[in-house]
């Protein structure tokens, strides 16, 4: 039988296997190698290239595939290494407030940083999120502050739930390394006191109605009701620019005026990033009409917000399926 990849087909006999429609093969497992390759690399673009390359290679290595393990685990073990060879060299991805740096006063000036390549959200419709927990923007943040050889061990071990013996053969090294880098990699993220164990399940009816309050406040840029929505020791970034702040009061006066939208001027339209609630908040431009403006990414804690970042990458619109305008009659709703 023969079956098509990108502009070539591949002709294979004898047993059946998945290998043998590998346009199947893509759609079972594009999602969650989605998944895999976003939490190594931080960053939805890359991913999503990375993906590719490894069914490219899959394709191209097909006919040598001996089956000594699932098709699975060695698409995995294909991507892992695709990921590695594209983090060679490069700098982890951070958020502003991973820098190092204090939290500022709404009236500091703003500094923005286009050379830092930023984490960025990743579409849930994407990915699979059977294990939303390692897919939290806080955890993939966590992450990114891991050597790379070291963050594979960790997703290896503690998403996958691969042996110590499985990891060190898909990296080439021994199993006493893998489990010194397992330990090395949960002091890092223990340190940080950033673990996927903080996992928030399904909305219920007081979050529901939180979201509802927040998008209506922003669109009536009603300040009091944003910082009452928020905890009072709440954090708020916002890349490329390098500022975050933390404190209600201190984020309701930044978007009260640092944010140029005024009533009725900044509708929302609600999507889900990293397994967490988020919105796309747009802008009235001077003939009436709303462009993209920033993706706010929430961290819901109880009935109260606890921490936003919103990403100042309007590409990120088009990745979530948000439309790129909205016309001037249009009116959010909760």
């Amino acid at each position: 039988m023969s079956t098509t990849f990108g502009n070539e087909t591949m002709t294979t006999s004898g047993t059946t296997t998945e290998l043998d429609d590998f346009d199947g093969l893509t759609a079972r497992y594009q999602r969650e190698l989605m998944a895999h390759c976003y939490r190594m690399s931080g960053s939805v673009h890359e991913a999503e290239d990375l993906v590719q390359e490894t069914f490219l290679r899959a394709w191209k290595a097909s006919a040598s595939f001996e089956g000594r393990s699932s098709v699975r685990t060695w698409l995995y073990r294909i991507a892992t290494n695709v990921c590695l060879t594209n983090l060679e060299g490069k700098p982890r991805r951070p958020l502003p407030a991973g820098l190092g740096t204090s939290d500022q006063l709404a009236g500091d000036a703003l500094e923005e940083n286009h050379e830092i390549a930023w984490l960025e959200p990743v579409p849930d419709a994407a990915v699979v999120v059977a294990e939303r927990d390692t897919l939290r923007l806080a955890f993939v943040a966590a992450l990114q502050h891991l050597p790379a050889r070291q963050r594979a061990v960790l997703v290896l071990r503690d998403v996958l739930r691969w042996s110590a013996a499985e990891t060190a053969d898909t990296l080439d090294t021994t199993v006493a390394a893998v489990n010194s880098a397992l330990q090395r990699a949960h002091a890092q993220l223990g340190e940080r006191a950033l673990t996927a164990d903080t996992v928030v399940e399904d909305l219920d009816d007081r979050q529901r109605r939180l979201l509802d309050r927040y998008l209506e406040a922003f669109w009536a840029k009603d300040i009091d009701t944003i910082v009452s929505l928020l905890k009072h020791d709440a954090t708020w970034d916002m890349p490329p620019f390098t500022n975050w702040y933390r404190g209600a009061t201190t984020i309701g006066e930044l978007i009260g005026t640092q944010c140029p939208g005024g009533v009725n001027e900044m509708p929302m339209i609600e999507t889900v990033a990293n397994g967490q609630p988020a919105f796309g908040l747009y802008m009235r431009m001077p003939d009436g009409h709303f462009d993209p403006f920033h993706l706010q990414v929430l961290h819901l804690e109880g009935d109260k917000v606890r921490h936003v970042t919103a990403f100042f990458d309007t590409r990120l619109f088009k990745t979530f399926g948000l439309p790129d305008r909205l016309p001037a009659d249009h009116v959010p709703t909760a």
